[in-house]
């Protein structure tokens, strides 16, 4: 077993509210979540990266470790977010902190966070936070374990996004269903 499995499944057991599956992201969810991703896609914003699933297919797409800034709260897959991805900015913070890190506006961000069992409250305040860091024009890739958006469009208008459908991966346990969040202008 990988350490990264290792540390999934150790949180998993300690910190059971904080994860939204049982199981990592498979590569072919990465491979969908990624799709258009390449070396010229300057800086990255991948919220809830957990064990590197997803960071590893940006990896796979020529996205460099050094553009690559992994906001995730669990200190324990922070830190091997360090060991394994020593070039990238590990950020161990909520998504919600993210106008508190200065980064320059991203074209891309990539959301694995269980948006359908975090707190209401905390909800808007990720989206409103996501939508600042993205340029104009950018977006954000979230999935979700449902068929229907984690977010409805009143709360996307109001924080100034709008959703449309991606791809359904079979491929994955359980099944993934992605959204793009589009920054309204």
């Amino acid at each position: 077993m990988s350490a990264g499995f290792r540390v999934f499944f150790e949180q998993i057991l300690t910190n059971p509210a904080q994860m939204g599956t049982l199981v990592p992201s498979s590569s072919y969810l990465g491979a969908e979540m990624t799709a258009g991703l390449g070396p010229e896609s300057g800086p990255v914003i991948e919220l809830g990266p957990g064990s590197g699933a997803i960071t590893r297919a940006i990896l796979a797409r020529g996205v460099a470790q050094s553009d690559l800034h992994l906001v995730e709260m669990n200190p324990a897959f922070a830190e091997g977010l360090r060991r394994s991805f020593p070039e990238a900015h590990v950020h161990c913070r909520s998504a919600a902190d993210l106008p508190e890190l200065g980064l320059p506006p991203v074209t891309t961000i990539l959301s694995s966070l269980p948006l359908l069992s975090l707190p209401d409250t905390l909800v808007p305040a990720i989206l409103h936070a996501a939508r600042s860091a993205l340029a104009p024009g950018g977006s954000i890739v979230q999935f979700t374990y449902g068929v229907r958006p984690p977010v409805d469009d009143a709360m996307l208008a109001r924080v100034g996004l709008r959703c449309s459908p991606g791809a359904t991966v079979w491929r994955n346990l359980p099944p993934a269903r992605l959204f793009h969040l589009h920054r309204v202008e």
